[in-house]
């Protein structure tokens, strides 16, 4: 998948975070936008948050291009439909938000966190934001999204009130210009972990990249399997998680080292490591010598702090 635009690339790491724009549309005119992600689940591999977008006169059109839920379809029916999401350009366009594995885990492990829902919300609107510096005039956004959508949708509308919100639940299944965006994000997220680069070994050749789906059971669950224990995972991403784990450095960049499942792989089958900074060494030496020179001294002596005799 090293023609997809929006990854990095066959060669190189997926290190940090980034944002990839297709080129912007030039026809007048209000425009919808559809939003849409891949990946919120998984062990494995990024989360990549996807928007399209088109005319509002554009509609009709739109829907005979054959967009959907992206789980729905094939890998081949994907990979042409994104390229038909370019093949319009004066109307059609997209971008993706890829949140790198480590982001993610760094995210969720600071104190305090910045858990998933708002990782994925932020996402969202700088994709808005920066659709809007383009000088795209957005009338109306389709969000599909998980759980209750009242709150997610007033937020959005808070922040950006001259834009008309539907926020629901398999929007993707309902709405053409989100399946168009859950394609872009399938694909990239896809492409990703295809061309993913090994910088622990060398190189994606010099490592098992049998990976599985990263997801429980090889399912697309909608949620996040950060709860689930390594028993329900994918069985190949749970043999490559435990061939894969060194001992003292752990896995590779790909894992999300701040879901469950890996924290519990690791307390197992990792060694422990005690972090000590250099001032830190000089009070522990102190304390474990007074700790040795308390265990003869009776318990009134302990109370009342008496060192010595002279004290008397």
């Amino acid at each position: 998948m090293s023609n997809v635009p929006s990854t990095p690339g066959p060669s190189t790491p997926l290190r940090e975070s980034y944002t990839y724009h297709s080129p912007t549309p030039t026809t007048s005119g209000p425009y919808i936008l559809g939003v849409d992600e891949a990946g919120r689940g998984p062990v494995l591999g990024p989360l990549v948050y996807g928007v399209a977008y088109c005319p509002v006169a554009y509609k009709e059109t739109l829907e005979e291009l054959g967009f959907a839920d992206s789980k729905t379809l094939t890998a081949e029916v994907r990979s042409s439909l994104l390229e038909t999401l370019g093949s319009d350009p004066t109307n059609l366009a997209w971008s993706v938000r890829v949140i790198s594995p480590q982001a993610i885990s760094q995210g969720m492990l600071r104190r305090p966190p910045t858990n998933l829902n708002v990782q994925s919300q932020n996402a969202t609107v700088l994709l808005i934001q920066e659709v809007l510096k383009m000088g795209i005039e957005l009338r109306e956004v389709y969000v599909d999204a998980l759980g209750p959508t009242a709150t997610y949708k007033a937020y959005l509308s808070a922040r950006f009130p001259d834009i008309s919100f539907t926020v629901e639940n398999k929007a993707d299944d309902k709405f053409k210009i989100v399946g168009a965006a859950s394609v872009a994000a399938k694909v990239t997220r896809d492409a990703c972990i295809e061309d993913w680069v090994f910088e622990e070994k060398g190189g994606a050749d010099d490592w098992d990249t049998e990976m599985g789906s990263g997801y429980p059971a090889g399912e697309y669950f909608q949620h996040s399997c950060q709860f689930c224990n390594l028993q329900s995972l994918d069985p190949k991403t749970k043999a490559w998680l435990q061939r894969t784990l060194e001992p003292v450095f752990g896995l590779p960049k790909v894992v999300r080292f701040s879901w469950s499942t890996v924290k519990v792989l690791l307390e197992k089958e990792g060694k422990a490591v005690k972090w000590i900074d250099d001032g830190q060494e000089s009070l522990i030496s102190a304390f474990e010598s007074a700790k040795g020179r308390e265990k003869d001294r009776c318990a009134v002596a302990k109370d009342l702090a008496l060192k010595s005799v002279a004290t008397l």
